[in-house]
């Protein structure tokens, strides 16, 4: 659905779009120019989540104010949790809030060693200046693993973003460098203390049972957290979307909605594709409306 049937279905509904990525972490598209293409898009309420991050905040609330979207300023956090690497998202956080400043000043600087240790795990392989690629496709933004995919992909090592990952920088493989990053309950207490909601990000992806992330869920609410993504990105199952409404309601956590958005031309996260948070769920956002 795109074009006037989307405006017009935005016309009478609020679409919430709470998980999404600019360029000034792994996103494609400028601050500005994703607060209009979600403008585009219908959405009414859109959070700007870049990873680690708030850097684009200030430009996206200004686009934001302009096109009359409800903008919440929020960021995405790495943490580990059980020697697992668990997102975790900050909506609705005071982004002067100085604690705040210094956990992304912190987290900048445990993602400048990780992009040093990836490069140097890169180079044993044979694959030169690969730090240097990277900072090159992040255009000042923060370095993640999907610039040095981007590299990896220009000088011919693999065909495309996904075989680098499955090669080269996925879990498990020699460029998944993720011990650097602070706990969960750390980023919980960061987001708790900056006024903010804290939210599991894109449970599905952890591939976790159903015990066991249940008791991710029990460790993060006792650590503060509050609220976890029922439903992120435009290719979720109905069932697996139950699932995570039986998860929320049968541990009284918020539920939050997201595309996760990074790049256009992706299906499965376009921006407001989401749909309507389910019935049964208590929305993140009633606890700042």
């Amino acid at each position: 659905m795109k074009g006037a049937e989307q405006f017009l279905i935005g016309c009478f509904l609020n679409i919430y779009d709470l998980h999404s990525h600019s360029s000034c972490s792994d996103g494609a598209l400028a601050p500005e120019d994703l607060v209009r293409r979600a403008a585009d898009s219908g959405v009414s309420h859109l959070a700007l989540t870049d990873h680690d991050t708030l850097a684009g905040i200030d430009q996206a609330m200004t686009a934001a104010e302009e096109l009359g979207i409800t903008f919440v300023p929020g960021i995405e956090f790495s943490s580990h949790w059980q020697r697992r690497g668990i997102h975790i998202v900050g909506l609705n956080v005071d982004v002067a809030d100085a604690n705040l400043i210094g956990a992304t000043e912190y987290m900048t600087q445990r993602r400048q060693q990780r992009s040093v240790e990836i490069d140097q795990r890169l180079s044993r392989l044979g694959f030169k200046d690969c730090l240097a690629g990277a900072l090159h496709y992040a255009n000042g933004g923060q370095v993640g693993r999907p610039h040095f995919a981007q590299h990896l992909v220009a000088i011919g090592a693999v065909k495309d973003i996904p075989q680098a990952f499955k090669r080269y920088l996925g879990a498990g493989k020699v460029g998944d460098v993720g011990h650097q990053w602070p706990t969960m309950d750390e980023v919980i207490g960061w987001i708790n203390q900056a006024g903010g909601v804290a939210v599991i990000a894109h449970p599905l992806k952890y591939q976790l049972t159903r015990t066991k992330l249940l008791t991710l869920c029990a460790d993060f609410i006792t650590a503060g957290g509050r609220a976890i993504e029922i439903v992120s990105g435009t290719d979720q199952s109905s069932q697996q979307t139950q699932n995570m409404v039986s998860v929320c309601q049968q541990l009284s956590l918020y539920g939050s909605i997201g595309s996760d958005f990074h790049k256009p031309g992706l299906a499965w996260q376009a921006l407001g594709g989401c749909g309507q948070l389910p019935a049964g769920v208590n929305p993140v956002w009633s606890l700042w409306s």
